[in-house]
């Protein structure tokens, strides 16, 4: 899982991989180690009757999605899930392919709908 963050948008960009990961056991989390002791975690989390929304307390980025919304999403064509009324823009895509990326960061990643174009 990719986490992408800009001007006051939060992303995360999800491999294959990461979506049947979510879709086993409800949750995808990832972590990003600076030094001994500090480290980001980031997570998306399915929960019934959830609303979209993100939180984070110094150490930990933790997006909810509720899960009939989040089932929708994995089992078909839609590439993403939007919520932006509050404070921080979430955006949780699927991971495309890059016409122009090296091979080995799209070996998980979607077919991209428009690589013809390319």
């Amino acid at each position: 899982m990719k986490l992408r963050l800009h001007s006051n948008t939060l992303r995360l960009r999800l491999s294959r991989s990461d979506v049947a990961r979510l879709a086993e056991s409800g949750r995808v989390e990832e972590k990003i180690e600076f030094a001994p002791g500090q480290a980001l975690v980031y997570a998306l989390e399915t929960r019934p009757a959830a609303e979209v929304a993100a939180s984070f307390d110094g150490m930990r980025i933790e997006v909810v999605v509720p899960a009939e919304l989040a089932t929708v999403w994995m089992e078909s064509g839609e590439t993403g899930i939007e919520r932006s009324g509050g404070p921080v823009k979430i955006l949780i895509e699927k991971d495309f392919v890059c016409a122009h990326g090296p091979k080995e960061e799209n070996a998980d990643a979607f077919p991209n709908p428009l690589m013809d174009k390319f």
